[in-house]
């Protein structure tokens, strides 16, 4: 690698650690990652040390050992999962270690493998990841997750490039999008999440009763829950430890409520799932669940999603970004939901967090379903944000206000 990628990569590093984690000189950190992100891995390990960190533990991870075992291992074995592992990590959150996680797969890496198969395993695997998917929902710890190029990935980005040549491509299609390559990485995400709080709180002042979405094939009306919370791209831990959790990230979100949601959404870009992509779908919505679904390519897996539970068949989360979103301006449809849902307006079946809306931290399950805020093992989000797209705000006497207008911002903040 040249000096120039060495150098980006420790800007990266040091941008996860310092922005992203804020890693406080007493914690310790446990990362998962993919075997090919080990560079960076190494470099956020030494970046985190030299800030303080008194422990480095990485979870390693083999996307080609997924494929292996659907096609060799006994089908009755696919709900069998080593909860170990998930039992030691939730052991360190609770205690208060950083969590990273860097991910990287390739998109239709399963795409050959039998759907239910696919369906089985993915269902085990986030039934035993609920426990630390409501630490983060409640931001109980602070973590982040970022991307890491692989070849699998890489090349479906850029088909055309030997595998070196792609590779390199997305590492810098990611150093841009996350901005390492401003002179000062820091400066700048600290005027960047400025610009997304104080959208966050022109919308808390609104208070909504619901946004009305209109664009191609979506004509969609999600229902606010009362005290809704928008969120950017900084949270806080309960301990008050400000942090980023995905980098990159250009959204500000809130939780819809899961008994108001009515219409049809169309998905505007490919969903990249544990290595199958789905793509050309729709969801149909009544009352808040999920009634009708379709899709061109992946619909087995999409309904799979959709059953995983009762909280899957409903919406979880409602995030606007704008069309002139830095990922958005550089045309890369990146099959991968950490990037291409800062490139578009999207939604997320599933579970919503906690903060969103207001004391939802401290709520009883009965008590946070009541306010409207919607429990699942997943939170799988779907783009469909475009230059066509319209966003109002209705307000509690139903009248409407512009919000976007053909995918941009209407006010100015």
């Amino acid at each position: 690698m040249d000096l120039q990628h060495e150098e980006n990569l420790r800007k990266y590093a040091d941008l996860i650690v310092k922005v992203g984690l804020n890693i406080q000189p007493s914690q310790q950190l446990v990362v998962r990652a993919p075997l090919e992100a080990g560079p960076l891995v190494r470099a956020v390990a030494a970046s985190a040390y030299r800030t303080g960190c008194r422990l480095v533990t990485v979870v390693w991870n083999d996307e080609q050992l997924q494929l292996l075992r659907l096609q060799n291992a006994p089908r009755d074995s696919f709900e069998e999962f080593p909860s170990w592992i998930m039992e030691g990590l939730v052991q360190c959150l609770k205690r208060g270690d950083a969590y990273l996680q860097v991910i990287g797969i390739s998109p239709d890496l399963l795409k050959d493998q039998d759907p239910g198969s696919v369906t089985l395993v993915n269902r085990t695997f986030w039934r035993h990841y609920a426990p630390i998917l409501d630490l983060q929902g409640e931001n109980a710890i602070n973590w982040c997750v970022v991307a890491a190029p692989i070849q699998g990935w890489a090349e479906m980005v850029f088909p055309g490039l030997d595998r070196r040549s792609a590779v390199s491509r997305l590492w810098d299609a990611i150093f841009e999008t996350c901005r390492v390559n401003h002179p000062d990485p820091l400066v700048a995400w600290e005027s960047h999440l400025r610009r997304l709080e104080a959208r966050c709180d022109y919308l808390n002042r609104k208070q909504y009763s619901c946004l009305k979405y209109n664009g191609p094939g979506t004509d969609l009306t999600v229902g606010l829950p009362r005290s809704h919370v928008w969120a950017g791209a900084r949270l806080i831990t309960k301990a008050g430890v400000p942090f980023v959790a995905n980098l990159p990230t250009e959204e500000i979100f809130t939780s819809p409520h899961r008994n108001r949601v009515d219409g049809v959404a169309k998905a505007t870009m490919p969903l990249s799932y544990a290595g199958t992509l789905i793509d050309g779908f729709s969801l149909t919505f009544a009352e808040g669940r999920v009634t009708a679904h379709s899709a061109r390519t992946g619909e087995e897996v999409l309904k799979g999603l959709i059953q995983t539970d009762e909280g899957a068949a409903r919406l979880g989360e409602v995030a606007l970004v704008p069309i002139t979103s830095p990922i958005c301006r550089s045309g890369i449809l990146f099959y991968n939901t950490l990037f291409d849902e800062n490139a578009s307006s999207h939604l997320a079946i599933g579970s919503a967090e906690r903060t969103s809306i207001s004391g939802g931290d401290s709520m009883s399950e009965e008590a946070f379903a009541e306010a409207g805020g919607n429990s699942s093992a997943i939170h799988i989000d779907f783009m469909i944000g475009s230059s066509e797209l319209d966003v109002d705000g209705i307000d509690e006497g139903g009248l409407p206000e512009p919000v976007m207008h053909r995918g941009e911002w209407v006010f100015e903040v």
